[in-house]
């Protein structure tokens, strides 16, 4: 039923718990597996306090291998499981256009991803990229915790 599913990482343990269970399914259904991890710019701020000035390209450094590490380890894991895999880094401030942009590209049948199930007011102070993807894609998504 499903042929290519997009599975987006943030590298967190919840990211690294749903790719166990993003993997099966991708094997249940004979599916290819192409995972995203959006790496967010620097959030710049010309009033630094105290005089401290952050060195936004060292940020995005760090958080590219960071991203990187993410997507290889699910890789692994995916080639392991004898799952066609294909890993997608991106840089955007906007995850969720990329997850939606990425599903388009890459001619995704269905999204899962992790959420962490902030309820109340809490959700609506934090945002939840799932939330934002539910809204911006007409594919199926499957919210795993």
């Amino acid at each position: 039923m499903f042929t290519s599913i997009l599975f987006p990482t943030d590298g967190s343990p919840l990211s690294d718990h749903a790719a166990r269970t993003a993997i099966a399914f991708a094997k249940l259904n004979q599916a290819k597996l192409v995972a995203i991890s959006v790496v967010q710019p620097f959030p710049f701020s010309p009033m630094a306090d105290g005089g401290i000035v952050l060195d936004a390209s060292l940020y995005e450094e760090q958080m590219n291998v960071s991203a990187r590490q993410a997507l290889e380890k699910i890789g692994e894991a995916a080639r392991a499981a004898d799952v066609p895999f294909e890993g997608v880094l991106a840089l955007s401030p906007s995850p969720y256009e990329e997850i939606v942009n990425a599903a388009q590209v890459h001619q995704c049948d269905i999204i899962l991803m992790a959420s962490h199930g902030r309820k109340g007011l809490n959700k609506l102070f934090v945002g939840s990229e799932t939330q934002k993807v539910l809204a911006h894609t007409e594919l199926p998504v499957l919210v795993l915790r």
